[in-house]
């Protein structure tokens, strides 16, 4: 393995996790403080939390403002402390894997004794940091839908228990549209379970693509989606919750003689106070079989 610092106002290589402190008096300070790091990283799997002991361990040792962790393969990116002028920047790696990148930042430069210390410890962050990436790629891994690659049903609950915290604490709108595909079973009979498939990943790739990138899109089961509208009262959903009906009206799968049309019905929802998540879809969903009860392919909004 190996750590590789530059791009910052300091620059330095440390190979092997080879790191020799030049002040030989604090080398048993330094070696208890590894130990003790080694020991507190193996207490978590969260990413964030990882690196928050990882700086609150490298605190004690080197003033460090803050730190930015970045790993482009898993889109991670944690932030802690401040960012500050100085900075130290490292590129993480594996011979199997690349890691990613830290940077740690203060007001003041660093001198060689604090680089050889940061980087003493960063050796020990190297497999704590890669199991916390393989968990968060297993978590994410569970709460997506393979099918459609949007968020599965169990992603939409964590989400929308969440995102009514947010409303609830800061006064703001939050909406639902609740999204079906209309006679989807006669599609699965008349062309095939595999056409019915491409119908789905086309819908969610339409919904998303319409979505505003802070909307959250999720299958909740079969035929069914959810688009999740933060900061969204149901006026704007109306507004949105038209135009995905109306886009995906427009769509063709497929080529002729074989082309397939659908059409969507869709409820809309908007948050009450006081109300739960499973309150909030279950108004949707009932605003949804109104649409199906008034003649399909249109927008129903729930009282």
């Amino acid at each position: 393995m190996a750590i590789t610092a530059g791009n910052g106002n300091n620059a330095v290589s440390a190979k092997d996790n080879i790191a020799i402190l030049t002040n030989p008096a604090s080398y048993e300070e330094h070696a208890a403080a590894r130990i003790r790091l080694t020991q507190a990283l193996q207490t978590s799997l969260d990413l964030t939390t990882v690196l928050e002991i990882f700086l609150e361990h490298a605190r004690a040792i080197v003033p460090v403002g803050g730190l930015v962790y970045g790993n482009g393969a898993s889109e991670s990116r944690v932030q802690l402390g401040m960012e500050c002028a100085q900075t130290l920047n490292y590129r993480l790696q594996t011979p199997q894997q690349d890691m990613g990148n830290i940077t740690f930042s203060r007001r003041k430069r660093f001198n060689k004794l604090e680089i050889a210390a940061l980087e003493n410890l960063l050796s020990t962050l190297i497999f704590p940091l890669r199991n916390a990436l393989l968990y968060r790629q297993a978590v994410l891994t569970s709460l997506l839908d393979p099918l459609t690659c949007v968020g599965n049903r169990q992603a939409m609950e964590e989400a929308l228990a969440r995102e009514i915290s947010l409303a609830r604490r800061h006064r703001q709108p939050l909406s639902m549209l609740v999204i079906d595909v209309d006679h989807f079973k006669s599609i699965n009979d008349n062309y095939g379970h595999s056409s019915g498939d491409d119908v789905l990943r086309l819908l969610a790739s339409t919904i998303r693509t319409i979505a505003r990138t802070t909307d959250l899109t999720f299958r909740y089961g079969g035929e069914e989606f959810v688009l999740l509208l933060n900061k969204t009262d149901a006026e704007g959903a109306a507004v949105i919750a038209e135009r995905v009906r109306s886009q995906i009206e427009d769509l063709i799968i497929g080529t002729e003689p074989t082309c397939i049309r659908i059409t969507a019905s869709i409820g809309v929802s908007s948050w009450r106070r006081g109300e739960k998540g499973e309150d909030l879809f279950r108004r949707g969903d009932s605003a949804l079989y109104q649409a199906k009860r008034d003649g399909r392919n249109r927008v129903v909004i729930a009282n």
